[in-house]
Order: C-alpha cells, then structure tokens, then sequence
C-alpha cells in the first residue's frame, strides 16, 4: 500500500522542550569544545534507557538534562540551538514551533532571567528569518521551586507577551508540586492573554489533569496521556476543545507505557479530544516530531485523512495568527489531495 509522506505533512509542534531540542551531534560537540565529561548515556549508550516510574529513575532523568543544559555557556551556542531545532522542524514539515524553556536554569551564567529571555527570542527570530519556521515560546516554570518562583517568572513572560512569548507552562516531576499552589502565577499569565499549558497526566493521573483545568486554566494540558483513566475527563476535554499534547515515545521512554502500542492514543482520538502529536526531548528520547506521526500509522492504523485530523489538530490548538493557520491548514488539504508515493 502506498502511503503519503509524513513528512511533507504540514503540522505545528506544540511540545518541545529548550535543553531536550538540542542536536545529540551538537551537545557532543559542545561538550567536547569545552572539556565537559559526558556520561555514556549521553555517549555511547544513546539514546539513554530510561524509566521515571520512581523517584531514582526521575533522577537519572533529570541529571543527564542538567549536563546537557550545563554545554550551553555562550550566545552564540543559544542561536545554534534555536537554527538547529527550526531547521529539523522544517525538514519534518513542521512550520510552526512553540519551544518550552525555564530562564531559571540559565539566568546565572546568562545575565539574569531578563537578559537569558531577550537572548532566547532573539535567537528564536534569528532561526525564524533563516528557516522560514515560525519559532516561539513558552515560558515554564519549574513545580520542583517555590510558588513564588513561578510568579516571578509569570511576571517575566507577561513583560514580553505579544513579542515572541504566547504561553506559561508548568514543567519537570509532576508527582511533586501540587498545581493548585500555582493558581497565582497562571493567574498573572492569563491577565497578559497568554495561554496555560502546563504538564499533567503522564506521571501523575487523570487528578493532575483536573487539577490544571480547574484551577490554573489550561487550555492545553502538556502530556494528559493518562486522561484516557477518567471517562469523566475525557469527555470534558472532549466538550471543550482542550488540546493534549500528547508525546507517544517519550510516555514510553519514561516507563509509563511499556511499547508504543500501548499508548491510547487511539482511544483518545475516537473519542474526540483534541490531539497535539510532539516529541517532548528529542534529546533524551531519541525520535523528533515525524517518528510521533509514525507511531500513530504503524502501532494504532492512523489512516492518511486521520494524520492529516492530526495534524489539524496541531495547528488549530497552536497560538499561531488565524491567517497563519489557515495557511498550515490549506497545506494539509493539498497534502491529502496528493497521490500517495511512499512504499
């Protein structure tokens, strides 16, 4: 059976994270360059076997995301990140990205808070001009930190609302941190119209994902995976419209799922929620934006015109300008008017 191109297939990334977008190539380079010992799972090992089903592979996790981060130490590896990540976009046929950092992690050897995000959307105009992919971000704090962290960097992303920033997410071990305590931050988000889109459901239940809806007003939720466990929910996400941004290999990287197969990601699209398909790390996971879309043909039978709902659903959940989707969402109609090609 022939099949069209996945990667031709006009689509919008919604869930990228700054540090885990980085080349594998690129950090070891960097690391190289500049003397920083990298462990084999960031070696020879890659893609790294990790498992976040406790609190000791959590770790592991997030120790291999801090040596990554810790090759970052100039602008100008910042600008290279940004034109790498826009350039896998445009050869996956993404042409919209909205890419998820924490100033936290880099205002000590950048500047501050401030300057790191002026560098960040800088770089992200940069590597838009040059890539021709719409690049964005999203400011995420981290749930691990005081509540009041999260409002100051709530007050930093309203400060550059409608200047490259369109969102506030809430990220890292979702076992800790209740949402609730970060009702005030999002509250300063929304007043700047910025969209909540913060991680529930993947290593938590279907409660983290409530939680988010009722009390900081996502109207993404980042993973939401294991939204499928409520029918209550799903159906509510369902009525509303509330996208998930769902990351088939990353839910299995980290254990939460033992194969790709076992992912409900069917069950979610035939009941009707809103789906964002995204890569999460490519860094740590090992697959970008288009393995996603492979996983839904090969292990759930996504036919083309289901992809290409896929792939609407991306745009439509994105924060993109109304002529900016509708552009997007005609590439999609032309895509399913081509003659497949692909054996």
């Amino acid at each position: 059976m022939r099949r069209r191109s996945l990667t031709t297939l006009p689509k919008a990334h919604l869930h990228l994270h700054f540090t885990g977008s980085m080349r594998h190539a690129t950090v070891v380079e960097l690391a190289a360059d500049q003397g920083i010992a990298l462990p084999d799972a960031l070696t020879r090992d890659w893609p790294p076997q990790l498992s976040a089903a406790d609190e000791k592979g959590w770790f592991r996790f997030q120790r291999l995301y801090d040596v990554a981060r810790s090759v970052l130490r100039t602008p100008a590896q910042v600008y290279r990140l940004l034109l790498e990540a826009a350039q896998d976009e445009a050869r996956e046929g993404s042409a919209w990205l909205e890419i998820q950092v924490d100033p936290s992690g880099y205002a000590t050897r950048f500047g501050g808070l401030t300057a790191f995000t002026e560098l960040v959307l800088d770089a992200a105009r940069s590597a838009a001009e040059t890539s021709g992919v719409q690049v964005v971000v999203i400011v995420a704090a981290n749930r691990t930190r005081h509540p009041l962290d999260a409002r100051t960097l709530a007050r930093l992303a309203t400060q550059y609302a409608g200047r490259g920033v369109v969102g506030f997410g809430l990220s890292n071990d979702e076992r800790r941190g209740d949402a609730l305590s970060f009702a005030r931050a999002f509250a300063i988000a929304e007043r700047a119209g910025l969209l909540a889109t913060p991680h529930a459901g993947e290593l938590s239940g279907s409660e983290s994902v409530w939680k988010c809806l009722d009390a900081l007003g996502a109207r993404r939720i980042g993973h939401g995976v294991r939204s499928v466990e409520d029918p209550d929910l799903v159906a509510e996400l369902a009525r509303t419209g509330v996208t998930l941004e769902l990351c088939p290999l990353s839910n299995v990287g980290l254990g939460v799922y033992a194969d790709p197969a076992a992912v409900p990601l069917r069950a979610l699209f035939d009941a009707g929620v809103q789906i964002a398909l995204s890569a999460d790390d490519p860094l740590l996971f090992g697959s970008r934006l288009v393995e996603q879309y492979e996983v839904a043909r090969r292990e759930h039978a996504f036919t083309d015109e289901e992809l290409a709902a896929l792939a609407r659903m991306s745009i439509c959940g994105s924060t993109a300008p109304e002529q900016a989707k509708d552009v997007m969402l005609s590439g999609v109609d032309r895509w399913l008017a081509e003659e497949p090609t692909d054996p």
